[in-house]
């Protein structure tokens, strides 16, 4: 049997090749095809009769679909990408073609009008897919609605190549260089380095270096070399643009992907795609989104001036750069804070083992939510991927993961938390959900265990409040359980609120251990750590911000996305925002996957618009206790187990007992008034 076809239990990756991508995917789009036809001509509208077979057949799509995509993500190979590429027009297509189905659009329509017989959470969804439905250009007429099909599809495609070019571009890069110009990064990344060299076939003594983040980001924080330094920023700033190797150049697909995206807007009669992309968000237009950016920025800059004031002037001072560029902005700052904070991110990294680590998070997870986490045994696509339980208070099992948490050739880059089976009540059966976490750390070198950075831990929190929105949700119908349909500007609120974790001292003393002498984190370590909490915080906020602006003008002011335009346009808003200007070969766009490739377009903001919610969640914490079970019990009954069917204002009042506040957002990153 296709394994792909098989879904009595949790995804059987082993046994996933190429050749069973396109059976499955055609013979699931056919049955979900039939599907919809008998939903369309049932005599009755109802929940029974629409939605739940049409749920039954799309959901086995989804997940089928879901591993394809998940293992083209995590260890692409030409024929697997072949493969993904050969159904992705196929999918696409499909769901076009659900969009723009009047006949479903007017059944869903009609349980819309009367409700009576639906509850809460299936009114929620209804409501929600009628809109869908809208947005899809279900009320497009004749060549209109052929035009938003094939735009569909384009712009899919474009995507994916925009993303296959990205991970290429990273993985065709590599720099070998002898071991003496390694001075000052960590052992470990030259040991890896080595390691890279020596299955190379390279002379002992060599290193090779890739874009890979456990590589480039240590190199160009620790090289002496400012060479070296030098080569991989351009390196990293160039990927798959006209400036790096031309093979993987992403200028074609950057002009096509917001050429098709105004054009879709037009059609659906919007003034631009970003206020296409809003419909579903709590930002109610482009323009309260780009004054709350520009607040944000304004409140930022005097301490970002000053953060580069001091930066400038150690530069200076230490090394002689009385021009500082940013390939050495990286390099310096270290130097600065471990001069300051008399303490160095290595330093830090040996007291934060892995399995420490993730022994500390679950404690954190299960003392606030009440549950109970255990390894346990999977299928998996890799050898290093771990599996865990989640079983709450009574033992029952409620929910299960995936970690794959090492960076390795031909896995894309970043960090992201993702659904391989949502939560749903189907025919009597409730349907526990399963998530996949990954991340890009650095592997386990020489017989040690996998160390982390700080910044490491904080991606895996992050991650795993992605990951709890799956697996605690406490709603049982599907696309509005875990968070399905929760507003998109929302949706990093249980991720961003995990982050503040990373800063107690009851939770640190309980997840580090020095990698040699098997003691904690020193109180005196920690005390320089929250010292140097906030360094460079109003340089860091301006960073977003500038990502943020340069997103939301480009899909708000239906630019044309040519080289020129998109240069000038960066230009511009690095002249408004930013107080460091990169080289002029930066390619930055070229990479931005968020926007070009994956689901935030015109939404970047919604980082730091959910970090205002986050921080102020955490504040109820602070005041009855940061592992306080009633507070998250709270947290857990309105936030989490909610999903998308209430909206998250709702949502974020019922546990704050009132409207957000940036307040608690300013005072985390240290940006008052002292």
């Amino acid at each position: 049997m296709n394994p792909l076809l098989d879904f009595t239990s949790l995804p059987r990756f082993a046994d996933i090749l190429p050749a069973h991508v396109n059976p499955a995917i055609e013979q699931l789009i056919e049955e979900a095809r039939t599907a919809i036809t008998n939903a369309t001509k049932a005599e009755s509208v109802s929940w029974a009769t629409v939605v739940e077979p049409l749920q039954d057949a799309t959901e086995r799509l989804g997940r089928a679909w879901g591993a394809v995509t998940h293992l083209n993500a995590v260890i692409s190979s030409p024929a697997l990408r072949d493969a993904h590429n050969a159904a992705l027009p196929k999918v696409t297509q499909f769901y076009t073609e659900v969009g723009l189905n009047r006949s479903l659009f007017e059944r869903y329509k009609t349980l819309a009008e009367n409700p009576v017989s639906l509850t809460d959470e299936q009114r929620a969804l209804v409501d929600h897919e009628v809109r869908d439905f809208r947005l899809s250009g279900v009320e497009l007429e004749g060549v209109a609605r052929e035009r938003y099909a094939a735009i569909q599809d384009a712009l899919a495609e474009a995507q994916s190549k925009f993303e296959d070019n990205v991970l290429d571009a990273t993985n065709a890069f590599s720099l070998d260089v002898a071991e003496p110009e390694m001075k000052g990064v960590p052992d470990d990344v030259i040991a890896a380095a080595k390691a890279k060299a020596k299955e190379a076939g390279l002379a002992d003594g060599m290193c090779r270096l890739t874009l890979q983040g456990p590589c480039s980001m240590p190199v160009m924080q620790y090289a002496e070399s400012a060479t070296l330094r030098a080569q991989m920023y351009r390196a990293n700033a160039t990927r798959a643009s006209d400036q790096g190797d031309i093979k993987f150049d992403n200028s074609e697909f950057l002009e096509k992907i917001v050429a098709l995206r105004n054009e879709e807007a037009k059609l659906l009669g919007f003034p631009s795609f970003a206020d296409v992309s809003l419909v579903p968000k709590m930002a109610e237009s482009p323009q309260q989104v780009l004054d709350f950016i520009r607040d944000i920025a304004r409140r930022a800059r005097p301490f970002a001036e000053r953060d580069l004031m001091e930066l400038k002037a150690f530069a200076a001072k230490e090394f002689a750069i009385n021009d500082l560029q940013t390939p050495d902005v990286m390099f310096v700052s270290e130097k600065l804070r471990q001069q300051r904070y008399a303490f160095s991110n290595d330093e830090l990294r040996q007291y934060f083992p892995e399995d420490r680590v993730i022994a500390g998070l679950f404690r954190v997870v299960e003392s606030i939510y009440s549950v109970r986490i255990v390894e346990g045994k999977a299928s998996a696509w890799h050898k290093d991927v771990r599996f865990f339980e989640v079983h709450d208070e009574f033992g029952s099992r409620i929910g299960e993961f995936y970690f794959d948490l090492y960076a390795r050739d031909n896995k894309r880059g970043g960090a992201w938390a993702d659904s391989a089976r949502d939560r749903r009540m189907t025919h009597g059966q409730l349907q526990t959900p399963v998530a996949y976490m990954t991340c890009n750390f650095a592997a386990p070198v020489g017989g040690k265990p996998a160390l982390f950075t700080h910044d490491d831990v904080i991606t895996l929190f992050h991650e795993f409040g992605h990951g709890l929105h799956l697996l605690l949700t406490e709603v049982a119908t599907l696309g509005v359980s875990g968070f399905g349909h929760v507003e998109w500007d929302a949706v990093e609120l249980p991720s961003q609120f995990m982050e503040n974790y990373c800063w107690e001292w009851d939770v640190l003393t309980h997840m580090t251990q020095h990698v040699e002498t098997g003691e904690p984190l020193p109180r005196e370590l920690f005390d320089k750590m929250i010292a140097a909490k906030n360094f460079q915080a109003g340089l860091f906020m301006l960073r977003q911000m500038e990502l943020s602006l340069f997103d939301m003008r480009l899909h708000a002011e239906n630019c044309n996305a040519d080289r020129e335009n998109l240069l000038k346009l960066l230009a511009e808003v690095r002249g408004e925002v930013s107080l460091l200007t990169p080289p002029a070969y930066n390619r930055m766009p070229w990479s931005f996957g968020h926007i070009f490739g994956g689901g935030y377009a015109a939404g970047y903001y919604s980082y730091k618009w959910a970090e205002v919610l986050s921080a102020d969640a955490f504040s109820r914490f602070e005041e009855e206790g940061v592992l306080s079970p009633i507070a998250g019990s709270a947290f857990r009954h309105e936030v989490l187990g909610r999903g998308g069917s209430r909206d998250a204002m709702t949502n974020f009042v019922a546990f704050r007992g009132r409207q957000p506040s940036v307040d608690a957002l300013l005072r985390h990153n240290g940006m008052v008034a002292s």
